[in-house]
């Protein structure tokens, strides 16, 4: 989760996130070095004492500055097609998450296992060990280095579904079921917030997912079963 003073992206719990992080860096690498030599450029016209009163035109620095930011783009779009569509990818998951978003809480289903489904809300203030506004009263539990296939609604008004140290971030929308992969790379718990304003109370419905071994997931499965 983000901390006091943190100015870059939280740190990755999962490849997808990751291959986001390494994205942004080469991102910002070229357009650092774009605004150096404009800069660098402007810095010397101020300064130049120099004037040709004579100049209409120079093919061969229109070619140069037509050409050369269409590279820049190629170097920037490539990876970046290659990084949508491996955010779109699923591959033959183990497990289905199905999510659904109600004003203004979370209802979470494992299709998996039958009778395992849960309402997850706000924590309410006063336990001061948690996580002011971001814990919720039931944590979703997901195996770790698990393909996990996450399917996404919403029953009443458009809500956002977002782990920002997933790399996660899908529209929840009424009457369409919209569909992206998880998989986490270590154990831990992991905080999003819906990301779309869906009303008086969108401030207030947190997401938790808690990374487990696969045996205290199945564990918990069996717990949750009892308790159903």
């Amino acid at each position: 989760m983000m901390t006091w003073g943190q100015l870059g992206l939280q740190n990755s719990a999962s490849p997808l996130m990751e291959q986001l992080i390494f994205f942004y860096d080469h991102t910002m690498v070229v357009l650092i070095l774009i605004t150096t030599f404009v800069g660098y450029l402007l810095s010397s016209i101020f300064f130049n004492k120099f004037l040709n009163r004579f100049l209409l035109e120079n093919q061969t620095t229109e070619i140069i500055w037509t050409t050369l930011p269409a590279i820049i783009l190629i170097f920037i779009a490539l990876p970046s097609l290659n990084l949508l569509y491996l955010l779109d990818e699923v591959n033959s998951p183990s497990i289905t998450l199905k999510t659904i978003g109600h004003q203004w809480y979370w209802t979470y289903e494992y299709s998996d296992f039958p009778q395992v489904e849960f309402d997850s809300y706000l924590t309410p203030e006063g336990d001061f060990s948690l996580f002011r506004l971001l814990d919720v009263d039931n944590r979703t539990v997901v195996p770790m280095n698990t393909q996990i296939r996450l399917l996404i609604t919403a029953t009443d008004v458009i809500h956002s579904w977002a782990l920002p140290a997933l790399g996660i971030k899908v529209d929840a929308v009424p009457g369409r079921l919209n569909q992206t992969s998880l998989i986490t790379n270590q154990p831990g718990l992991f905080f999003g917030q819906c990301s779309e304003i869906c009303g008086m109370n969108h401030s207030f419905m947190p997401i938790v997912i808690e990374s487990v071994s696969m045996d205290c997931f199945l564990k918990w499965i069996l717990l949750t079963k009892e308790e159903t």
